[in-house]
């Protein structure tokens, strides 16, 4: 990553990347900031593209470098490619809310570390600007045309950044348009548009989903643009996963290319809390929460009848947080499995080896598995293997399913033991309750931080907390890659000395360490092998 500025200075980086001649011609609702547009170019992007997200070129990373190794990944702002825009005083300074703050604004240099565990002779290492209001902003109340989107699945706490946005922009920043767009990144071109007020969204925050609807996919770069130019927006809130991340990455850059006064913020959302860099994703305390339900339901069903198994499928596409916070919060669960470890069923240390071990102690047991386990052993008869929904995921094999006949089959051929099996599949029951006071505490937070970074002219950035404090963070850390389950952290540990299960590991492995001792590098405690950070 080539760093762009030497300066310790955060107030004045260096950083350009715009380049005035792909300015757009000015439209009715959005003037032309850059006087120079290509001769032969058009007031809008290709509309006979294809739909994907590959139109811009994109940003450089803004990075600012300090002393004793400090490094900060700014995000971008209005003023990097919008030259000589005006200011006005954040109008929070004036709100009978906030007079009894001591100090209304975040300081201008005031950064957040991405690591708190350092050593005495180690670098600062890598920060990201911190979320709050600033003393400047760069739009006037009666100039702000919002509006807000929700892409991708469900999660608990969608309606309440929702709520919380529209309430937030007004009662603070005194913002009265602020357009909702239905049924996710197609809506913009696609479907109608719903008014908020305070008024309408005072309840939400009480049911789950979306009051805007979603989908997965319909991301046409160009046709969302124009859409955002032809209607004056120049506040534009996404909600969604890494997916719609990438997506809202896209669409600030044809933004910036346009040379329009927009800005771009993204809330990140996941119930599998895949999203990397921030602590945790909303929606996830109340998903863990919920699942406690369906966990507590397998062990009353397991231990109210002779040799009784509970097998419970919780989400996880390719991570296992919810199961295995899930697990660590009951405490009645003896067996949990994650895509990041994989598992085997048969020969000594196997799960099926486990599960009748479990039984001859307890007479019953819980297993709790998440959505994206133990892929790699369906994947021989699975014929959707290499299947993708609309928002380009992998079509899973139904693990839970799979696994519960799979112990039905097994110990039908062993006559001398009889197993009672119920299996509890609760997947889209945890994504569709409303948040908990947790959570909405938490999408109270975000939604704040996002709209004092847009209304600060910031543009192009995620929000989030990180290490407690709420940051902005450049769109291309969060969709680099995805927030997984280190199986050689602490925190696995911990869930293995709480089951205690066995490690897994494959047999074909242990012979290959036996064989050559010397050249072992496999962890041992339920590991697999596998290296990652430490917690």
């Amino acid at each position: 990553m080539d760093l762009i500025s030497s300066s310790a200075s955060l107030s004045t980086p260096r950083f350009r990347c715009f380049d005035p001649k792909n300015s757009y011609p000015e439209t009715p609702n959005h003037r032309r900031y850059f006087p120079t547009p290509f001769s032969n170019s058009s007031p809008r992007g290709n509309s006979e593209s294809t739909p994907d997200m590959g139109l811009s070129t994109i940003t450089e990373p803004k990075i600012v470098t300090g002393d004793a190794g400090y490094v900060l990944e700014d995000v971008p702002h209005l003023s990097d490619y919008i030259p000589h825009l005006p200011t006005y005083p954040n109008p929070l300074q004036d709100n009978p809310s906030y007079s009894v703050v001591k100090q209304y604004f975040v300081n201008v240099d005031d950064t957040v570390a991405h690591k708190i565990v350092v050593q005495k002779n180690s670098p600062r290492g890598t920060h990201f600007r911190r979320a709050g209001p600033r003393q400047k902003v760069y739009f006037e109340s009666d100039e702000v045309h919002a509006c807000i989107v929700t892409c991708g699945g469900l999660c608990p706490g969608l309606n309440t950044v929702i709520r919380e946005i529209v309430c937030g922009l007004y009662h603070m920043y005194g913002v009265h348009r602020v357009l909702g767009i239905e049924g996710g990144y197609k809506g913009f071109y696609a479907r109608n548009t719903i008014p908020l007020t305070p008024k309408v969204v005072n309840d939400i925050h009480k049911r789950g989903g979306t009051i805007l609807g979603t989908s997965r996919g319909g991301h046409d770069t160009s046709k969302i643009v124009d859409s955002i130019q032809d209607r004056g927006i120049n506040q534009v809130y996404i909600i969604g996963g890494d997916g719609t991340q990438k997506g809202a990455s896209v669409i600030f850059e044809e933004i910036r290319r346009r040379g329009l006064k927009v800005a771009v913020a993204g809330i990140p959302k996941t119930i599998d809390n895949d999203i990397p860099v921030i602590d945790k994703s909303f929606g996830f305390d109340t998903a863990v929460e919920e699942a406690q339900r369906a966990i507590n339901a397998a062990h009353v069903e397991a231990e109210s009848i002779e040799n009784g198994i509970g097998v419970v499928k919780l989400m996880g596409r390719h991570s296992g947080f919810i199961a295995m916070y899930a697990t660590l919060a009951s405490r009645d669960v003896d067996c949990c499995l994650i895509p990041e470890s994989p598992f085997y069923l048969e020969g000594a240390s196997g799960l099926f080896e486990y599960i009748e071990k479990r039984l001859k102690e307890n007479g019953h047991m819980v297993i709790v598995v998440a959505e994206g386990a133990g892929q790699e052993n369906l994947s021989e008869s699975t014929r959707n293997i290499n299947q993708q929904d609309a928002s380009g995921n992998k079509l899973l094999k139904d693990v839970g399913l799979w696994l519960a006949q799979k112990i039905k089959d097994h110990f039908s051929k062993r006559q001398k033991m009889t197993i009672n099996l119920k299996y509890i599949d609760p997947t889209y029951m945890i994504r569709a309750v409303p948040s908990n006071a947790s959570d909405n505490v938490y999408c109270t937070l975000l939604a704040h931080s996002a709209i004092h970074g847009a209304v600060a002219g910031y543009t192009g950035f995620t929000v989030g907390p990180v290490n407690g404090r709420h940051a902005y963070i450049p769109f291309h850390r969060v969709i680099e890659k995805q927030n997984k389950v280190v199986i050689t952290d602490r925190m696995w540990a911990r869930l293995l000395s709480s089951t205690n299960q066995p490690s897994f590991l494959n047999p074909k492995d242990v012979f290959a360490d036996e064989e050559d001792e010397d050249t072992q590098t496999q962890p041992k405690d339920g590991e697999n092998g596998e290296r990652g950070d430490h917690g």
